[in-house]
């Protein structure tokens, strides 16, 4: 069943008198659970495309459902109010609060957005802290925390509030490269144990072996659409 429908997507922007098109008549569906990417050099569209998807842009032209709601059509308050119960992100700069704690950092959309039980959100916290191996570090503050120990604390963060869909905008691009893997197979765990669609993006294909349906992009438009089922890509690892 389709998540995430997108029908005919354009959009550009205004540069002065001229209008510069980042996305190009995109048509696509991603299924519920799937690990999708979008790659493609800088300026590709590739985060347009996902901050059309997350809410935090409207496209030109054409429809965007998600979950069963047309996104396109929200006003800003109904925008918020969707990103918080059903999305996700996943940051390359992580984002995490310097003063505060991983576990705090974790906490922290469950008190400002599902505004859950004390208990209750520790439960939660300690569950996704312990699904990412980061339990043993929850007291500690960013700054003492390596690149892919930020990462896994912003994974967890994503995910604390079970949302259907993660948007994950080059989640890897200030790793190096064996971290970096390792954090999108963490991705891919999340998304089995959870079951939660992951969309990310980045323009490095090599670090994207671990994705299962891969969009290319080139000037706004998709250029090649690839699937690869699960039992191939633990063959290829």
């Amino acid at each position: 069943m389709a998540l995430v429908e997108i029908d005919n997507i354009s959009k550009n922007y205004q540069m002065g008198e001229v209008q510069v098109p980042a996305l190009k008549q995109i048509t696509l569906s991603i299924d519920e659970a799937a690990f999708v990417s979008f790659v493609g050099p800088s300026g590709s569209g590739k985060t347009t495309i996902l901050n059309l998807i997350g809410c935090l842009d409207k496209p030109t032209e054409g429809k965007i459902v998600v979950d069963g709601k047309q996104v396109n059509t929200l006003d800003r308050k109904q925008s918020a109010v969707f990103r918080g119960s059903v999305l996700g992100y996943i940051f390359q700069a992580f984002n995490l609060f310097p003063v505060l704690t991983a576990y705090e950092n974790v906490e922290y959309p469950l008190v400002m957005i599902k505004n859950e039980l004390a208990l209750k959100r520790k439960e939660q916290v300690l569950e996704v802290l312990e699904a990412v191996g980061m339990i043993e570090q929850k007291d500690k503050r960013p700054d003492q925390l390596s690149g892919g120990q930020k990462q896994r604390v912003a994974v967890a963060r994503a995910l604390v509030t079970r949302p259907k869909l993660v948007l994950a905008d080059e989640p890897t691009a200030n790793l190096d490269r064996k971290t970096a893997i390792n954090v999108i197979r963490l991705m891919h765990d999340m998304r089995d144990k959870f079951n939660t669609t992951f969309i990310f993006s980045t323009h490095d294909a090599g670090i994207m072996a671990e994705a299962e349906v891969i969009h290319t992009l080139e000037d706004g438009r998709i250029i090649q659409s690839k699937q690869y089922p699960s039992s191939v890509q633990e063959g290829e690892k």
